[in-house]
């Protein structure tokens, strides 16, 4: 998977500025969620894994993020609810919450109630929040799909070893993609791959859908993406609602 590469845990780049946490004196290992982010699309750009591709098979540091703060969280943190979704496993390309039941989780004995799902569907059209019994709760779930290379199950991206499934092979260029799901993507031939929402539930219990736009510094349309194209540098936009929602509300 050469397009893949070792990530390290480095500060977001979001439109948004990130917000910055006021703390929960009563448990440290928490962050007071800023209200200001509930109800809201939020748009986070080049969230930054390590852009050098020197050795792609070596284990890639698992990148922290908290969706309630809007922003990253270093990686000596893990063992608190500081951060709501992880990017880890081979590649850190696969996502996961974080749950502290869950003996397999990044975040066990932390005390968070965490987890993720993902629906082959729109962004804007996922109204309905989960039940609880919808999120899984271990760790790197959800990555590659099973329509590209290396496919494992439903995913959020799908990755185009050869340039054969997306594209005809001719342009050497266009080998080694990952086609972020944020959208629907027409293969070669002639499929289309439904576009794709991460929902995720948070260490402290609030809910979040996520749209997955790209890997690719600064381009976000799957025209544009090529194999020398810099990457990791994600991006995507976030709604998120307050513990007991039901519904995805944008006010």
């Amino acid at each position: 998977m050469v397009f893949l590469i070792a990530a390290t845990t480095t500060a977001c780049s979001s439109d948004d500025k990130p917000a910055e946490g006021s703390g929960n004196e009563e448990n440290p290992g928490t962050e007071i969620p800023d209200q200001t982010l509930f109800n809201k699309v939020i748009h986070v750009k080049n969230y930054q894994g390590s852009t050098s591709d020197d050795n792609p098979t070596a284990p890639s540091a698992t990148l922290y993020y908290s969706l309630e703060e809007n922003k990253s969280v270093d990686g000596s943190y893990k063992k608190t609810r500081k951060w709501d979704l992880a990017f880890g496993g081979l590649y850190a390309s696969f996502l996961s919450g974080n749950n502290g039941l869950d003996n397999k989780n990044n975040g066990y004995q932390a005390g968070g109630v965490g987890g993720i799902t993902i629906v082959a569907k729109p962004f804007d059209e996922v109204v309905d929040v989960p039940a609880d019994s919808q999120f899984k709760t271990g760790i790197d779930l959800i990555g590659t799909d099973d329509a590209g290379s290396f496919g494992n199950g439903t995913g959020w991206y799908l990755y185009d070893f050869d340039g054969v499934v997306v594209s005809d092979g001719t342009n050497p260029q266009k080998a080694h993609v990952a086609y972020a799901l944020g959208e629907p993507l027409k293969i070669i031939n002639g499929t289309t791959i439904p576009a794709r929402t991460i929902i995720l539930k948070t260490a402290n219990g609030n809910y979040a859908k996520i749209k997955m736009i790209s890997v690719y510094k600064d381009v976000y349309t799957s025209a544009e993406w090529f194999k020398d194209t810099p990457h990791m540098y994600y991006t995507f936009d976030y709604v998120m609602v307050p513990k007991g929602s039901t519904k995805f509300e944008i006010k």
